[in-house]
């Protein structure tokens, strides 16, 4: 009989947790506290799938595509349709994101991988995606698969796990109203790099007034910490300590224990090739980051970078953060 490859129905959702459920066991096999698992985890994934397969409004697209065979489901594929950024001009549109909770079992016919990719492709597709992102964890069927079809690696997710209360390091301080001119005068810094590492952070021509107000707000948020080095009017740096999101995190882990930097920029790290102008300051705001997930009972960070920012990845590197996840891009 040959393999079917169709989108998931409500009546696909045991086998489906099955699935699921072995693809979160391989993540936390790589690092039991980054990807720890839901006490509850079969349930919240059935949760999940619940809401995707049946509710008529949802915050984004988003596409389940099965592999069955014999009768069978031998694997899943999850994607996306993903919102851009308010800070980011989007020129080609919305990209088309392939999750990481997409899993084959070991029994599937040879070839599923691709058969299952191809088939997220084209309903990205359909749906307007003119550029394709793909994310992966573990498992090298699906970098192997990726990289056949021409997908590029984008973003490094680097992560570490050991984190403890080491006190904050000197002048390193919580930012304030006062600070937000100055947060938004190096985002735009971090912003400029970004586009010149890959044209796919196109800057929005609203960017510095969007992330302004978005800093203010951010300011009344209280899981988070915002910290900054210098003086309000000499701003030299800034980084952003906040809870995980779903985005990056498959509904069976418990990601009460994760921290996420995403914003976090200083001039040492303004070249993106070299540390050539030392990493003192910037490790210093590293270390207050992980400093304010500690003290709020987090054993995990997670730090955003962009694959070509050479200079970051070194410092985070010397640090003790590994790669942990890649987004890649196929355009």
């Amino acid at each position: 009989m040959t393999q079917t490859i169709r989108p998931a129905t409500p009546d696909d959702m045991p086998r489906l947790v099955e699935l699921l459920m072995l693809d979160a066991q391989e993540r936390r096999a790589e690092d039991a506290i980054l990807w720890k698992m839901a006490d509850d985890a079969p349930a919240q994934i059935e949760k999940a799938l619940t809401f995707a397969l049946t509710a008529e409004q949802q915050p984004f697209q988003q596409f389940w595509r099965v592999a069955e065979d014999g009768g069978q489901i031998r694997g899943v594929i999850h994607a996306m349709m993903l919102p851009i950024p308010p800070i980011y001009a989007g020129p080609f549109g919305e990209p088309g994101l392939i999750l990481p909770d997409s899993f084959v079992a070991a029994d599937a016919p040879s070839g599923t991988v691709d058969d299952l990719l191809a088939a997220a492709e084209d309903a990205l597709h359909e749906a307007g995606a003119r550029i394709k992102l793909a994310s992966y964890v573990v498992g090298e069927i699906w970098r192997t698969a990726f990289e056949a079809s021409g997908y590029e690696p984008l973003t490094l997710y680097l992560s570490r796990s050991d984190l403890g209360d080491q006190g904050m390091p000197a002048g390193v301080r919580q930012a304030t109203e006062e600070d937000v001119p100055g947060i938004v005068a190096r985002s735009a810094e971090n912003r400029q790099v970004l586009f010149e590492i890959d044209p796919f952070w196109e800057i929005h021509p609203e960017a510095d007034p969007r992330f302004s107000a978005w800093m203010t707000r951010s300011l009344t948020l209280r899981d988070r910490d915002m910290m900054v080095l210098g003086e309000a009017e000499d701003l030299r740096g800034y980084i952003i300590a906040q809870p995980a999101s779903r985005l990056h995190f498959p509904p069976a882990h418990d990601i009460i224990g994760t921290g996420v930097i995403d914003d976090y920029y200083h001039h040492e790290l303004a070249k993106p090739t070299a540390l050539d102008r030392g990493s003192e300051a910037s490790n210093a705001l590293l270390r207050a980051a992980e400093t304010a997930f500690a003290n709020r009972g987090m054993g995990a960070a997670f730090v955003v970078c962009p694959a070509g920012w050479a200079s970051k990845i070194e410092l985070l590197e010397s640090a003790g953060y590994e790669t942990a996840m890649i987004w890649s891009i196929k355009r």
